[in-house]
């Protein structure tokens, strides 16, 4: 039998689009053990990894034809998308750090998650979903100084989310707050940093159960969803409304640096897109570049 969880979750009954969210969040609970089973087996994206060449020449055409209409240059888009139904991969400048905004509060929710195995009670889980589906300054300091930044950082690079000898990666080195110590990175010294690589693992470790453990991996991916919690509506959000699909997302902006991130399911398509931009226009090159993979997406 071939291993497609995801077809379960395209087959549930037409309902209200309430049900359908709670439903969703239900499936993603439900299917996590088997997802895990079917994706454990894979191997995980790394330095190594060559791209799918039709894809790879597919995103650039779609990253060039952007870029060209918004008057960005290629020093101004980082762009990755993972298949993971089927373990392609393409990236334009993968391990170019970036100073990555509200992004890096993703390694905050896995410090946790390390340090507590737990898992939090419901009113911890709140404010972690707060932190990463609203984007909460808040509740990220009031977690990272919980932890420490020295100690979130070591968890990050244990993790492999940051090597200084490959270009940098997940970058968590101040608070979201104010009075705030610095720890700049070692590569570009950003206070908060990504790689477009590093952003893609951490979806894919999250969706084939392997941050932390599988019962961590899970219930960090309720906290992505959070349906008492709405998405704030920009960037990929925005672009896909309408569209029938589930997003895992954790967004950032700062000035001109607008990024978006996520994990996004549909009927026949389970992928992970990630595009840093820094560039006045960058919201606008996002949702148009959600769209174009989408399509693409769509008709694999």
């Amino acid at each position: 039998m071939a291993c497609n969880p995801g077809s379960a979750l395209n087959q549930q009954p037409a309902t209200s689009n309430t049900f359908l969210y709670a439903a969703r969040v239900k499936f993603f609970t439900l299917f996590a053990l088997m997802l895990t089973a079917c994706t454990t087996s894979r191997p995980l994206l790394d330095y190594d990894t060559p791209p799918d060449a039709a894809l790879q020449r597919q995103l650039e055409e779609i990253d060039a034809r952007l870029r060209g209409k918004h008057g960005m240059t290629t020093e101004q888009t980082a762009v990755g998308l993972l298949d993971l139904r089927t373990n392609r991969v393409a990236m334009i400048h993968p391990d170019r750090i970036e100073y990555a905004a509200s992004v890096p509060k993703i390694g905050i929710l896995l410090a946790y998650f390390h340090l507590h195995p737990e898992g939090p009670d419901q009113e911890t889980a709140h404010e972690l979903g707060l932190m990463v589906k609203a984007s909460s300054n808040e509740m990220a300091a009031k977690h990272s100084r919980a932890m420490g930044l020295r100690e979130i950082q070591e968890i990050l690079n244990r993790y492999g989310f940051y090597d200084a000898k490959r270009g940098g990666g997940l970058w968590v080195g101040k608070h979201y707050g104010p009075n705030s110590e610095r720890i700049g990175d070692p590569v570009a010294d950003h206070s908060h940093a990504a790689t477009v690589r590093q952003l893609l693992r951490f979806y894919q470790l999250l969706d084939s159960g392997r941050l932390v453990s599988p019962a961590a991996s899970r219930r960090m991916r309720e906290l992505f969803l959070s349906p008492d919690i709405p998405h704030d509506d920009h960037k990929f959000v925005r672009a896909l409304a309408g569209r029938d699909v589930t997003l895992l997302r954790k967004w950032g902006s700062w000035q001109e640096w607008l990024h978006d991130t996520a994990l996004i399911e549909g009927p026949n398509r389970r992928y992970v897109l990630v595009a840093l931009t820094h560039h006045a226009s960058g919201d606008a090159y996002l949702e148009e570049l959600a769209r174009a993979v989408d399509d693409l997406m769509s008709q694999r």
